[in-house]
């Protein structure tokens, strides 16, 4: 959680951001932020312009609109806009934040809805996309009707997050090449993340490794322990049991022993040292927080 509420602030602040940009005075479309124009034959991937107002009065409403911290507040200003202004290019950055402000609130049937509101009006959106396949993936169960369907969409998504991350995440001017490198491969993780626990549900676990793999390797400075685990699970329902007890014991260091990943981490630990015949490990500090 601690590497989501950092990454989260800066796509917040990417929110402000267009909307300095998307001004009526706004004329010029720069290169995306973070991004040096491209040297004399050099190529570039093409990145979408930011949304922008069309008048005076459509950005002060969105400024009003943007006040809100509230996510159901946010979320009615931004339905209001939207009906005041229905052509509006940036109808899209009010309902992003209210789907941030839901996704805060640990409101999953809200984030979705919002996320799909952002994805309707850009389909292209990495943000939108991840978060709303990380919710479908999280609240579909085993026994749903549609659960084939649904897993499909959340993958179908995150595979389309990991493509447009590099030209349709907006980052404010000026923002620091490693921030934007940061945000960019947290939301690639987060999406390989995704698509890797899909496919250890549906019991592909040499494409669910891949993808938890790769998952790690987008964001190496701080991953995720629960991926991490899952890794770990998927190496050993493949019988990879010493490359699964090296990934279990990596688990188990990045956990507290009192949490359910920490614990199960350890369980899963114990049972391939077994399997092994590995010696145990030698007790751990407590992670730092």
């Amino acid at each position: 959680m601690k590497r989501a509420a950092v990454i989260l602030g800066i796509l917040s602040i990417a929110v402000w951001a267009e909307a300095r940009n998307s001004g009526p005075a706004a004329q010029q479309n720069p290169p995306a932020a973070g991004q040096a124009a491209p040297a004399q034959g050099a190529t570039a991937p093409p990145t979408k312009r930011p949304p922008q107002a069309k008048t005076q009065p459509e950005f002060d409403a969105y400024k009003v609109a943007m006040a809100n911290t509230d996510s159901a507040a946010m979320e009615k200003a931004a339905t209001d806009f939207a009906t005041k202004f229905p052509d509006s290019e940036i109808r899209l950055l009010l309902y992003q934040n209210a789907m941030r402000l839901y996704q805060t609130a640990n409101n999953a049937e809200k984030t979705e809805a919002m996320g799909r509101k952002v994805i309707s009006l850009d389909g292209e959106n990495p943000e939108a996309l991840v978060i709303v396949a990380e919710v479908i993936a999280e609240r579909t169960r085993d026994a749903d009707i549609d659960k084939d369907q649904r897993f499909a969409e959340a993958i179908a998504m995150a595979q389309k997050a990991t493509q447009t991350v590099d030209t349709d995440l907006t980052m404010q001017t000026g923002t620091p090449q490693a921030k934007i490198d940061a945000a960019k491969g947290y939301l690639r993780s987060q999406a390989y993340s995704i698509i890797g626990t899909i496919e250890y549900k549906k019991e592909n676990y040499a494409v669910a490794q891949e993808n938890l793999q790769k998952s790690i390797d987008a964001y190496p400075s701080d991953p995720d322990p629960v991926v991490v685990l899952r890794l770990a699970l998927a190496l050993d329902k493949q019988q990879k049991y010493a490359e699964a007890l090296k990934v279990a014991t990596r688990a188990v260091e990045m956990s507290q022993d009192s949490t359910v990943i920490g614990t199960t981490a350890r369980r899963e630990r114990d049972r391939l040292q077994q399997l092994t015949g590995a010696a145990p490990s030698q007790p751990q500090s407590p992670p730092k927080n």
